[in-house]
C-alpha cells in the first residue's frame, strides 16, 4: 500500500474533483459520510455523548459534515468549532451553514473560553487540525487538546490526529491528539508508524473515499507499507526438481568467547528461511557449541580460541551474514577490515560490523553493490549521525544509502527498510521483539534469503516482514515478555503457512509451496 505526502493527496484531491465533475463539497460529504457509517455502524444508536470539535479549515469541514449525519441519525452530539484563525476555508462555512439550518448551533471556543466538561465515558472526535497542520498550534489550543486528552472519554480522530505534522517531527511535546482510532482517508500516513509520532495512535483504519485509482496508481510514492500481500509477491516458490544447492550456501562470520550463541540464532534463522547449506565461521571455541546446538550447520574455525583473527574460509558461498557476536578487538577488526577489502558476494552486516564501519569509513566504500545493514537505533546513529527527529532520520538515511548503494533495514516498531529514495514500512512485529539475539535471527534470515536468489532489497523487506510474523504467532502463545530470539525462531515455518495461506487458503502446505 503507497503512503503518500501532503502534496500528493491535495493533487489526488484536485483532479478526482475534475475527473469526476464533482465539487470538493460533495468530496468532503463522501469522505464524512464514511466515518459516519462506521461510527454508526458499531454504535447502533446508542446514546452516548458525541463531542465534536472542528477546526475551520476543510478537516472542521469534515467534523461538521459527520455532526449533521449524527444529528440526522438521532444521536446525542454537541458540536464545538475551534476558533484559531479568522481564515476559514469554503467548504466548512458551507457545512457550518447546513449544520444550522437543522437546528444545530455550535459552540465557538476562542482564547477565553472555558474549556467544555467531558465525561470519561463519552466520546470525542477531532476534526480540528487533520493533515493541513503547518505550525505549532497557539497555546490554549494546546490548552484545550490537553483537556481532550486528560477526559479519559475515547478519542476518534479524522484523518490524522491533530497537533502531529504530517511531514515534519514534533517541535513540541504537549498539545497532540491522543487517539484511541484514526480514521484516515484513502492512504495511511507516514507519521503513524514513527516513533516520535506512532505513540499518540493507537489504531488506525484506512476508509476509501473514492480518489481517482488510476490517478493514485500512476503516482510515485517515497514510502509503500508492507503487509502480507505485499510480500506474497516477493516469494520464490520451490521447485519439484531441486535439491539442497538449488537453495543456495549461507555463510554466517562472527562470535567471539561467550556470544557464539549469536551465531547459533543468526545461522539457524539462515536454515529455516531456506537456505539450502549453511556454513559458519568462529572463533575454536565456537566449534563444540555450534556443532551441539545446530547439527545441521557446517563449522569452520579461526585459528584463534577466543576471536576471530583472519577470515579465510575456502569455499564459495553465496551469501554472507557478518557481524553477529564478532567483538571488536584489534585483531577482529583487522581481520574484517581485510575481508571487506576483498569481499564481492552479497552481504549482510549487522551488530559488531556495523560498529567497526562505524569507525573504519572508509570501508563503507569497499561494501558490494546493495549490501544489506542491520542497525539498531544506536548503531544507526553511529553510521549516519545523530538527527532532530524521525523525518530527518530518514532524510539521513536516505541520503547515506544513496551515496554507498546499500540498503538501511532501520529496526524498530515498523522497521522500516531503506533504499536510495524508497522506504518500506513493515507491518508485521510487536513489543515482545525487545530481546537479546532477535536481531542475530534477523541477520541470518535475509542472509538465507540471499542465498536462495532473493535480490537484497527483496530479501530485506521479505525478511523483516516474516521474521516479524514469526514473532506475532509466536506471542499468541506466550505473550510479550515472554518472547525470546528462540521463540521468533520457533515460529518461522508458521509465518511461511500463514503467508501462503492468502493465496490458497483451502490447499495443504505441501501443495501451497
Amino acid at each position: 500500500m503507497k503512503i503518500f505526502n501532503a502534496k500528493q493527496i491535495y493533487e489526488a484531491d484536485k483532479f478526482t474533483i475534475n475527473k469526476h465533475k464533482i465539487t470538493s463539497g460533495q468530496l468532503m460529504e463522501r469522505a464524512a459520510i464514511q466515518v459516519f457509517n462506521w461510527m454508526h455502524s458499531r454504535m447502533q444508536g446508542a446514546q452516548t455523548k458525541i463531542h465534536l470539535f472542528c477546526g475551520i479549515g476543510n478537516n472542521g469541514g469534515d467534523g461538521l459534515v459527520l455532526a449533521r449525519h449524527l444529528q440526522d441519525h438521532g444521536y446525542n452530539i454537541e458540536v464545538f468549532v475551534v476558533n484559531y484563525s479568522e481564515h476559514r476555508s469554503k467548504d466548512f462555512l458551507i457545512n457550518l451553514d447546513r449544520l444550522k439550518e437543522k437546528g444545530v448551533w455550535p459552540d465557538f471556543l476562542s482564547e477565553q473560553s472555558e474549556f467544555p466538561s467531558i465525561g470519561k465515558e463519552d466520546i470525542v472526535v477531532d476534526a480540528i487540525f487533520g493533515i493541513g497542520l503547518n505550525r505549532v498550534p497557539d497555546d490554549w489550543v494546546i490548552g484545550l487538546m490537553e483537556h481532550l486528552n486528560n477526559s479519559n472519554a475515547f478519542i476518534l480522530a479524522i484523518d490524522m490526529p491533530s497537533g502531529l505534522f504530517m511531514e515534519a517531527g514534533l517541535t513540541h511535546t504537549e498539545g497532540v491528539i491522543k487517539a484511541n482510532y484514526v480514521l484516515t482517508f484513502q492512504v495511511p500516513k507516514l507519521v503513524f508508524f514513527l516513533p516520535e509520532t506512532g505513540k499518540y495512535i493507537d489504531h488506525w483504519e484506512v476508509l476509501d473515499i473514492g480518489l481517482d485509482q488510476e490517478f493514485l496508481f500512476g503516482l510515485k510514492p517515497q514510502y509503500e507499507l508492507i503487509g502480507k500481500n505485499e510480500v506474497l509477491s516477493l516469494y520464490i516458490p520451490r521447485e519439484r526438481f531441486s535439491h539442497k544447492g538449488t537453495y543456495g550456501h549461507s555463510l554466517i562470520i562472527g562470535g567471539s568467547y561467550g556470544k557464539i550463541g549469536a551465531v547459533v540464532l543468526a545461522a539457524k534463522g539462515s536454515m529455516l528461511a531456506g537456505s539450502g547449506l549453511v556454513t559458519t565461521y568462529v572463533p575454536r571455541c565456537g566449534y563444540l557449541p555450534l556443532q551441539t546446538a545446530l547439527p545441521e550447520a557446517m563449522v569452520i574455525t579461526d585459528k584463534e580460541e577466543l576471536e576471530i583473527s583472519k577470515i579465510d574460509f575456502g569455499l564459495v558461498p553465496s551469501a554472507i551474514g557478518i557481524g553477529v557476536g564478532m567483538g571488536t578487538t584489534v585483531a577482529t577488526v583487522k581481520a574484517f577490515s581485510e575481508f571487506m577489502k576483498g569481499n564481492k558476494l552479497p552481504l549482510v552486516i549487522d551488530a559488531d560490523g556495523l560498529n567497526i564501519l562505524s569507525k573504519n569509513r572508509d570501508l563503507f566504500k569497499k561494501m558490494p553493490p546493495q549490501t544489506v545493514l542491520t542497525p539498531h537505533p544506536k548503531e544507526l546513529e553511529r553510521i549516519i549521525g545523530k538527527w532532530t527527529d524521525d523525518f530527518d532520520k530518514l532524510k539521513k538515511a536516505k541520503q547515506f544509502s544513496e551515496k554507498y548503494d546499500c540498503i538501511l533495514v532501520i529496526k524498530g516498531a515498523n522497521t522500516i527498510t531503506i533504499y536510495k529514495d524508497m522506504g518500506y514500512v513493515n507491518t508485521s512485529g510487536n513489543p515482545g521483539m525487545a530481546t537479546g539475539g532477535s536481531g542475530d535471527v534477523l541477520t541470518g534470515v535475509i542472509t538465507g534469503l540471499l542465498a536462495q536468489g532473493y535480490s537484497p532489497m527483496n530479501a530485506a523487506i521479505f525478511g523483516v516482514y516474516i521474521h516479524g510474523r514469526a514473532a506475532d504467532i509466536a506471542v499468541e502463545e506466550c505473550g510479550f515478555q515472554a518472547l525470546i530470539a528462540s521463540g521468533i525462531l520457533d515460529n518461522i515455518g508458521k509465518a511461511y503457512l500463514d503467508l501462503f495461506q492468502v493465496a490458497e487458503p483451502d490447499a495443504p502446505p505441501a501443495e501451497r509451496e
